[in-house]
């Protein structure tokens, strides 16, 4: 019950911010030229206890992979009423994501951290990739990945 109402809060925050302070942030994430197929990203929030409050955003349109994206699905029991309407296609290698969303006030500077997992076809899977502290200091400084993401920020 609590895992839902944080979902519905940050769900809230995303698409009715009268309802909530919230605020347009920027999420930019450039891939390596790493020479495979486009990734399958997964961006979303763990809350101070690691606990999964929400997904953001889910790169790669055939669900039957999303297993690979496995930190997110484990949270999410592969539930894909987690994405609905928040999905686009998958990243090319050497490419940038950029992506606008109104997040919460209140997951700044409050023990919130976003996640990225990514998963390449042929290629090994990459839980967790990124792993970043929501704050307001961390904004604009790049975060590098650890397999398929060269940079990440957020603004």
């Amino acid at each position: 019950m609590k895992s839902l109402l944080a979902t519905l809060a940050l769900t809230t925050a995303l698409t009715l911010p009268g309802l909530a302070m919230a605020r347009p942030v920027t999420l930019t994430t450039t891939l390596n030229n790493y020479g495979g197929d486009g990734a399958y990203l997964a961006l979303y929030v763990t809350n101070a206890s690691g606990a999964y409050v929400g997904s953001l955003w889910l790169a790669g349109g055939k669900s039957k992979y999303y297993e690979h994206l496995s930190d997110w699905y484990a949270a999410t029991g592969g539930d894909l009423a987690q994405i609905n309407g928040i999905t686009g296609a998958s990243v090319g290698a050497g490419r940038t994501l950029e992506i606008t969303l109104d997040l919460a006030d209140a997951l700044f500077d409050a023990g919130y951290t976003l996640h990225i997992d990514a998963a390449v076809e042929d290629m090994r899977d990459s839980p967790n990739e990124i792993a970043v502290p929501l704050t307001a200091a961390g904004a604009g400084s790049p975060v590098p990945g650890r397999r398929y993401i060269a940079s990440f920020t957020y603004e």
